[in-house]
């Protein structure tokens, strides 16, 4: 009899752990009037420039720059209306050392075939999240903050200028890393077109 209430007892905890995880997606700045690119009206070129931002406390930055990359090619190889993309590493690790638009403009007019739109990303999280206590017991999940910018070529306008933090857990929810690549192509996703916030 004991030995069958432990087994209820941790089968019941296990289903408590597991949780119900939900989105939440939060953006500030310059946000988009129209997603990145749209279904029927002809595929695009892209050239991305990506970069951490870590904080200094950050454990295990590689791994999770390998995580963001994956996640970053992951999105555009998805996207239905992107023909090509080119992704390309930031120079440095500071926020000054991200190019001007009119730089990338120069840059992206100068590339061969010449793409139709430069997206900055800087990854400033992506890992996963833990807080034990009051008011709840467990809640977790795993999160990602980036900051966007987006220039479309062809009219050499900035078209979004943008500060996302997706949220992916909830309560009793206890995530590790092996989610940070599909965590990152869902905040590109949730940050570039309206109405993919769901993960």
């Amino acid at each position: 009899m004991l030995h069958c209430e432990r087994a209820i007892l941790a089968t019941t905890f296990l289903v408590i752990l597991s949780g119900c995880a939900s989105t939440k997606v939060e953006t500030t700045g310059a946000a988009m009037h129209e997603p990145f690119c749209r279904e029927g009206a002809g595929k695009l070129s892209a050239l991305v420039y990506w970069g951490p931002q870590w904080r200094s406390d950050q454990k295990e930055p590689e791994r999770r720059e390998a995580a963001a990359l994956r996640g970053i090619e992951s999105f555009f190889t998805g996207s239905a209306c992107v023909a090509r993309f080119e992704v390309r590493r930031l120079p440095g690790e500071r926020m000054a050392e991200v190019p001007s638009d009119d730089a990338l403009l120069n840059l992206a007019s100068a590339a061969a075939p010449k793409p139709h739109k430069v997206l900055v990303i800087v990854v400033r999280e992506l890992g996963p999240i833990l807080r034990i206590g009051i008011p709840s017991i467990v809640e977790g999940g795993t999160e990602v903050v980036l900051e966007l910018r987006l220039l479309d070529v062809p009219s050499s306008s900035a078209q979004a200028n943008v500060r996302t933090h997706w949220r992916n857990g909830g309560t009793f929810v206890v995530k590790g890393v092996r989610s940070l690549d599909r965590d990152m192509s869902a905040a590109l996703a949730a940050a570039l077109v309206p109405g993919s916030a769901a993960h």
